[in-house]
């Protein structure tokens, strides 16, 4: 038995995550559904329809997250140059949205969640009893929201991108490793190949000991299948309806065709690893008879 088969699972609604089970697919909806809530329930579709076992937004309060001096720069949008204040507020659902999100998920058998990214965000999603909580790599450092989560003892999906291993170690000890999911991400958008550094993800799971998956911003699928052969547990991909869409995640994103792939082709890949035992496969057996060259063999068919 390996080592990492003695890592506990985190239970995430009716899904265990952890090593040994099938990887925790989550496709990052986040805020590319443009503040359109049909957009967001065509997005849930694809996601469910492709096989993803999660969708995930981002719930932000403008008025605590943005930072004073960008409150009044001015932005182009679909909406016209609107400060930047105004544009964050026209891309944040509110109760209905995400009661009419519940809805859908139901719908479609598939779980959701959020990242939040300031505590009234945390108190917002809790009326809608959410599975679990994800951490942005923006907020790794925020004792506050990490000091709540831990208090509320759902399990915490953490991303770790632009993150030293010493803040790491810090938001690990203030959620503590119980229930705690930790993601190696680089957070560049989209993200380079050579930057990806995937050879942190066994690292990561030494260290801490519990499960990790993978957060990709990068164009493509390889390097999110190549994560799950390393150990992840999760694979997180933002989705997008069209990469050219407005917005500033779309370009890092997976269209719908692209989702659909990466889904099968993780699920093929978790389906090829086997056991790591090595034996003599039954559909072998007659190709053996029929091919394999002993010395007992040769010496009959020379003399």
């Amino acid at each position: 038995m390996s080592a990492n088969a003695e890592i506990p699972g985190v239970q995430i609604g009716s899904r265990t995550v952890g090593p040994g089970h099938p990887a925790y697919i989550i496709a990052e909806i986040g805020i590319n559904h443009n503040g359109d809530i049909e957009l967001a329930e065509k997005l849930i579709a694809v996601a469910a329809a492709a096989g993803c076992d999660a969708v995930k937004f981002q719930k932000r309060t403008p008025e605590v997250c943005v930072p004073h001096a960008q409150r009044e720069v001015l932005r182009e949008t679909p909406w016209g140059l609107i400060t930047y204040m105004e544009y964050r507020k026209r891309v944040e659902f509110g109760e209905a949205e995400y009661a009419r999100i519940d809805e859908v998920c139901r719908q479609k058998g598939i779980q959701w969640f959020a990242s939040c990214w300031d505590e009234d965000s945390v108190d917002f999603m809790e009326r809608f009893d959410t599975p679990c909580y994800k951490v942005a790599s923006a907020t790794l450092t925020d004792d506050g929201i990490l000091r709540k989560l831990q208090s509320i003892g759902k399990p915490v999906i953490l991303s770790t991108g632009m993150s030293s291993v010493e803040e790491i170690d810090q938001a690990v000890e203030l959620v503590g490793k119980k229930n705690l999911i930790l993601l190696h991400s680089v957070s560049t958008y989209p993200a380079h190949y050579e930057e990806l550094n995937l050879r942190v993800i066994p690292f990561l799971q030494e260290r801490y000991q519990i499960p990790i998956g993978y957060s990709g911003h990068e164009t493509g699928l390889p390097s999110s299948v190549a994560a799950v052969v390393l150990g992840a547990c999760v694979v997180e991909r933002h989705i997008t309806l069209d990469r050219a869409m407005w917005g500033s995640d779309h370009a890092a994103s997976l269209e719908p065709n692209g989702i659909t792939r990466l889904v099968r082709d993780i699920r093929l890949v978790e389906t090829a690893m086997g056991d790591g035992i090595k034996r003599i496969m039954p559909r072998e057996l007659p190709i053996l008879e029929k091919l394999r060259r002993s010395k007992s063999n040769v010496a009959t068919t020379t003399s």
